[in-house]
């Protein structure tokens, strides 16, 4: 079983907004929330039209996400592209 190697890198983060950062600035709507693990950006996860989640990781190299959504307990990392249960 693959482990992912960036969970070292996952700081205790306060997240950046309630929703979507990036889609609050501009008016527009998402389906999921996903916070960064490395800074507390909170972006819309790929379901969403922007992906501003994705986005994130690609502008800061960022790899670890988990959910923002209330009750879901997992986390993502796209460097190794595996998914794993957050505490």
């Amino acid at each position: 079983m693959a482990t992912c190697t960036h969970l070292k890198e996952i700081r205790d983060v306060v997240p950046g907004a309630q929703g979507c950062e990036d889609c609050l600035k501009t008016g527009d709507t998402w389906v999921h929330l996903r916070l960064c693990e490395i800074c507390g950006h909170v972006g819309c996860c790929d379901q969403s039209k922007n992906k501003h989640a994705t986005k994130h990781f690609h502008q800061t190299d960022h790899p670890v996400i988990k959910s923002f959504e209330p009750g879901e307990e997992w986390g993502y990392c796209y460097k190794d592209e595996l998914f794993f249960e957050t505490l």
